[in-house]
Formats: C-alpha cells, structure tokens, sequence
C-alpha cells in the first residue's frame, strides 16, 4: 500500500514538474488552455461535419494510420512514399478546400461572442414568416406555370460581391413582384433574385456554377448556380425548375428536390430562423434529409 502510494507521489511529482504546476493559477491555466483548444477542435469538426473536408479529414487520418504502420513494420518504400505526400499534404489542403476554410474564418468573424459560447434561443421572426408566405405562393405559382426562377436568401455572411453582379431592386417581397420579375424574356429574369433582410435586395445576379461530378445531367445551370453560391458562401437557394416545374433547395453544395409548398415553408423557415448550433451543416443536412429527394 505504501509502495502504491509513493509511485502515486512520483507520478504526481513527475506531471507537476512536466506541465510546470507550482501554483493553484498554474492548474486554472492549463485548465483554460485545454478547454480553449477542445472548444476550437469541437467548432471545427462541427463546421466540417457532412462537408468534402471532413470526408478528406477521415482519408488524413488512415493515411497517418498507414505511415505509423510502415514505420513499425519497416516496410521502407510505403514509408517513404507516405512521408513524401504528408510533407506536400498542407500546401494541397489549403489549395483544394480554400472556400471552405474561408467560410469556416467568415463565420467565426459574424458570430459574437455570446453566439459562440451560448446558443440563442430561437425566435421566429413575424416578418421572416409573412416574406416566406410570399415566396412559398411565388414558387407554386410559377411552378404550375413552368416558369424558371432562382432565388438566394442571404444569411449571416454578406452577398456582396454576388449582389454587385446584379441589379439592385430594394423592394418589398410579394407574390406578384416574384412573379413579375421571373417573367419569361424581361430584363431580370436571368440570373438570381436576392432576397436581404427580408427585402428583395437585387435581381439578375450572376452566380458561380458547381463543377461537382456528384451532380445529376438532367439538372440545367440554373441548379447548378442554385449549388454552386451555396458551395462558397453560407446562404440558402431556391430553384424552380422551368422543364419539370419542381421546386429544390440547396444548402451547403447540396440538393434537395420535388418539394411541396408546405414542407418548402417548413425547412426555409428553419434555415433561416434558426439558433448557431442548428445551422451546423449535420443539423442542415438532417433537416432537409427527412423532405425531398437526392439530386
């Protein structure tokens, strides 16, 4: 027992000395730091989940995994090859997931500190409910009249640049001013309505196009500018399709599809009146999962 207890004294002894502890403050700083780090590691993986990053996330990790096998085992040639990559690993994930590790930055930079340390409570906002009644009845009607549409509600990250490519309307959301501005063969019906602060904000905006393979070849570019701005920047985007008058949505570079005006109202309403721990992307994706169907 008392042989146990001085090896317990050691260890203690040995983890004081390592971790430099000779006060109480030393114990409450080593305590912040590693619930700073936890908090930045579990924010990052909450970003990342469901997305090409962290999907590449779990290849890094059997990569590492393969290279600590090699090592152990000797096998020369794998370890080489696997060392060679992992030194070039860094520059390639930056190159190849920039607009995701610049949105993950946006999004950290519009949330305060409240946001991030305490989650709101939600509140559905009387005006978001009226200008989503608006846009619902917009979209069944010219889904019944097969006319095209394509429209983005910006959420905490700005549409600046996406906005600057347009026309600015700034005008109330109705029914009748949707219907009118996607009207076949007028000025703003190419292109992307935005709707800002509960405003239409802009109208005939050009938008990037997905280049993802993932995505169906009977979809036109309308759905893949609708995927695309939904790939680089946090927003949501509604595309009504002028050859099958069906009605999608795309969030996150993902699409759901053939959505009825209730359920349409359901999911705008809960992508866009929602607290920070629902608009991580599991939460949006589970969400638009239980409606609709895959591209």
């Amino acid at each position: 027992m008392i042989a146990a207890a001085t090896e317990f004294n050691k260890i203690i002894a040995y983890l004081s000395e390592y971790l430099g502890i000779k006060t109480v403050w030393d114990v409450f700083r080593i305590i912040i730091d590693i619930t700073v780090v936890a908090y930045c590691i579990y924010l990052l993986l909450r970003f990342m989940k469901d997305t090409r990053a962290f999907q590449l996330l779990k290849g890094v990790f059997i990569i590492l995994l393969i290279a600590f096998l090699a090592n152990l085992l000797q096998l020369s040639t794998i370890s080489y090859v696997v060392t060679a990559f992992l030194q070039v690993s860094p520059v390639l994930l930056v190159v190849m997931f920039q607009p995701d590790i610049r949105r993950f930055i946006e999004n950290l930079g519009t949330q305060t500190l409240r946001e991030l340390f305490s989650p709101r409570k939600k509140t559905e906002s009387r005006e978001i409910n009226a200008m989503l009644d608006e846009v619902v009845a917009a979209c069944t009607l010219m889904s019944e009249e097969r006319i095209g549409a394509l429209i983005v509600f910006e959420r905490q990250i700005s549409l600046g640049e996406i906005i600057r490519t347009g026309t600015i309307v700034d005008a109330g959301v109705s029914t009748q001013m949707i219907r009118l501005m996607f009207e076949p063969n007028t000025p703003l019906h190419d292109g992307a309505m935005i709707i800002k602060n509960n405003r239409i904000h802009a109208a005939a905006c050009y938008l990037p196009l997905s280049d993802s393979l993932t995505i169906s070849k009977d979809l036109g570019t309308r759905h893949r500018a609708g995927i695309g701005v939904t790939e680089n920047i946090d927003c949501v985007s509604v595309i009504v399709s002028e050859e099958t008058g069906n009605i999608s949505i795309a969030v996150d570079g993902k699409l759901k599809r053939k959505y009825t005006a209730d359920v349409l109202k359901r999911d705008l309403l809960r992508l866009l009146v929602t607290d920070p721990e629902d608009s991580g992307k599991g939460k949006i994706n589970k969400l638009l999962g239980r409606k609709g169907r895959e591209q």
